[in-house]
């Protein structure tokens, strides 16, 4: 049974345009004891090498989130019926500091993770996985499904070990992700090598790039997914520039050729039996789209993310079978 404080107002009862808008429209709570799917922002992007912006995303979904309801439409999962899920503000950033914000965001991470929550979280460039995973992963190694663009498996860049392009390597090296559960799809675009997934291979995760997601088709994507990830744990890390542009211009770097909603949709929808530990959406510039449509289907993933993690949070307390 889930703490009423918990949960939202119906949209069919209020107006979706009036109050606070918050993530998901999900109660705006302090992070204390009780929360069980922490919705949050990190709103940094020091770590971005082109366009920035991505520091005004968590901001500009929660505007968007005033679009999304209670239940799922397909999996019939009601997240706020079977868990504590609440909008817990923004990690601390210092956005003159990108060194001190990291050890501010894995600080927040790290006392969310000892509350019981878990993080599902709005960047940010695509940095901000890696002190999430510092917060939630040290000593436990998680598979990730990551939905990209690019790798981020570089070793630096523009003489800098941390960034946005390098994340998943650091987090390899510190021992946070099971490289051999874990898995990169919708890879393209030009590159600066002949083959710059080529870290991501060695170090042990499963590639498929666009090419090979057209190969092979969506069904047997997902079946793929669910053979690599097994029965472990599972980080889902959404950089919104694995859309195709034509859905998600509002980026720092676009690429052309990319997955659409409807296929991000049923992916993560086939991970409603995994054990997710949490998730980030990232690379969101709101600036870069005044359409706003990024945000709008950055926050329609969100709520795909939030569904299947509210039904994992809730089988671990042994309350649903799904």
């Amino acid at each position: 049974m889930t703490d009423p404080r918990f949960q939202p107002i119906d949209p069919a009862v209020m107006p979706r345009f009036a109050d606070v808008a918050t993530l998901l429209r999900a109660r705006r709570m302090d992070l204390e004891p009780g929360v069980e799917i922490a919705l949050c922002g990190a709103p940094f992007d020091l770590g971005a090498n082109h366009r920035s912006g991505a520091r005004l995303a968590p901001a500009a979904l929660r505007e968007a989130s005033r679009l999304m309801r209670l239940v799922h439409p397909t999996l019939g999962i009601p997240p706020f019926e079977i868990t504590n899920v609440a909008d817990v503000g923004d990690a601390p950033v210092n956005p003159l500091d990108a060194a001190v914000s990291l050890e501010r965001m894995e600080a927040f991470f790290t006392r969310l993770n000892g509350l019981g929550a878990v993080p599902l979280v709005v960047g940010g460039d695509h940095t901000v996985p890696l002190p999430v995973l510092r917060g939630i992963a040290r000593g436990t190694p998680v598979g990730v499904v990551q939905f990209d663009a690019h790798p981020d498996t570089l070793d630096s860049l523009q003489g800098t070990r941390i960034n946005h392009a390098t994340t998943f390597r650091r987090a390899f090296e510190e021992g946070l992700i099971d490289p051999a559960r874990s898995i990169q799809i919708g890879l393209r675009g030009p590159q600066f090598s002949r083959d710059d997934a080529a870290g991501s291979r060695e170090l042990g995760f499963r590639v498929i790039t666009m090419d090979e997601y057209e190969e092979m088709g969506r069904a047997a994507v997902i079946a793929e997914i669910d053979r690599v990830t097994g029965e472990g744990s599972v980080y889902i890390s959404f950089d919104i520039d694995g859309l195709d542009p034509s859905e998600a211009i509002g980026t720092g770097v676009p690429e052309a050729g990319g997955l659409r909603v409807r296929d991000v949709q049923v992916i993560i929808r086939s991970l409603a039996g995994k054990d997710v530990v949490g998730g980030d959406i990232c690379e969101v510039s709101p600036g870069l789209d005044p359409s706003g449509l990024t945000a709008v289907n950055a926050a329609n993933i969100l709520w795909e993310m939030l569904c299947v993690t509210a039904a994992a949070v809730s089988r671990r307390r042994g309350n649903v079978s799904r």
